[in-house]
């Protein structure tokens, strides 16, 4: 089937029409290019909004940073190091009222029909048990999938969170040739991120292959520690109801020490971990996520003979 004529349409890739169709075959554009593919309907029932619910792409964004720019969260990490699962657990977790305390209330998410997608594996199902979520596809067109959450604060103020969830394939790529052609959403993650997730996957740094698990982090934190420029970070364990040797943890922790000696370390496992509740640490990393502020602009206290504002700046 051929491509929709819009130049920011990825309806074919089963995401988002452009122009806020929900039915596909509602969109004139559309039936234009599936010829007879797709079967009138009646326009009963016809939804129109400018979005779909499912994960955002970049052509997106606009409809959310018309309030305010949004927090962008980047969670780096290898392939299968357990990405995926955080953002399941996160909306898991939400959905039971868990997640935040009272100084942070759910309003919105643009993108429900996305965290479904992300957490529907990690619910039980009659015949069937909890698993992993599946791997995040690397050749997606619209990754990095942004996936959309809001907060009201007591004070009234909004907050706006966009989630990037990304395949590990891209980041290991950036991590050997920051310029390679097909990790270009692993630089925009790097370039546009306020809060980097580093992950640490404890189950690969205690297994068979945990010489090429270390290897393989030491160099993505270098680059992700050099990206981040003054942004906040942290070091995710991920698996943390896997025993990993202190002399193994002595070096990761070394990794990302050049960007401070005070990176903030989380630990969170779908296990639960001794006494531990299981949630315990998805509630601690994204409470830390929600305390993110931006820096405030500094205005010159150049001395003026007037009151007006505008000449706080001088001339020349």
């Amino acid at each position: 089937m051929d491509r929709c004529p819009q130049p920011n349409c990825f309806a074919d890739d089963d995401t988002t029409c452009t122009l806020g169709h929900i039915r596909l075959d509602l969109c004139p554009e559309w039936k234009r290019v599936s010829g007879n593919a797709l079967a009138t309907l009646s326009d009963a029932g016809h939804i129109l909004l400018p979005w779909s619910g499912l994960a955002m792409g970049e052509s997106d964004l606009n409809f959310v940073t018309g309030r305010a720019k949004p927090i962008t969260v980047g969670i780096i990490g290898a392939e299968s190091a357990g990405k995926t699962t955080i953002l399941g657990a996160f909306y898991l977790l939400m959905g039971r009222g868990t997640l935040t305390t009272d100084a942070n209330f759910f309003s919105n998410s643009y993108t429900l029909a996305g965290w479904e997608a992300v957490a529907n594996s990690l619910r039980w199902k009659p015949a069937q048990s909890p698993r992993f979520p599946s791997h995040t596809p690397s050749g997606a067109a619209r990754a990095p999938g942004m996936l959309h959450l809001a907060f009201r604060r007591k004070d009234g103020a909004l907050r706006d969170i966009l989630f990037a969830d990304a395949p590990g394939e891209w980041f290991q790529k950036w991590a050997i040739n920051e310029q390679a052609p097909d990790a270009e959403g692993a630089r925009w993650i790097a370039r546009h991120a306020d809060v980097t997730l580093l992950i640490a996957d404890r189950q690969a740094l205690s297994g068979p292959k945990m010489g090429t698990a270390r290897n393989e982090f030491q160099l993505l934190a270098q680059r992700a520690v050099a990206e981040t420029r003054g942004r906040r970070l942290a070091l995710v364990w991920t698996k943390g109801d896997v025993d990993v040797a202190p002399a193994m943890e002595a070096q990761i922790r070394k990794a990302v020490a050049s960007v401070s000696s005070t990176v903030p370390e989380f630990t969170v496992s779908v296990y639960p971990r001794g006494d531990c509740d299981a949630a315990e640490g998805f509630r601690e990393l994204f409470g830390w996520i929600l305390s993110t502020k931006r820096a405030g602009v500094d205005l010159p206290t150049l001395g003026a003979s007037s009151h007006d504002p505008l000449f706080r700046f001088g001339r020349r």
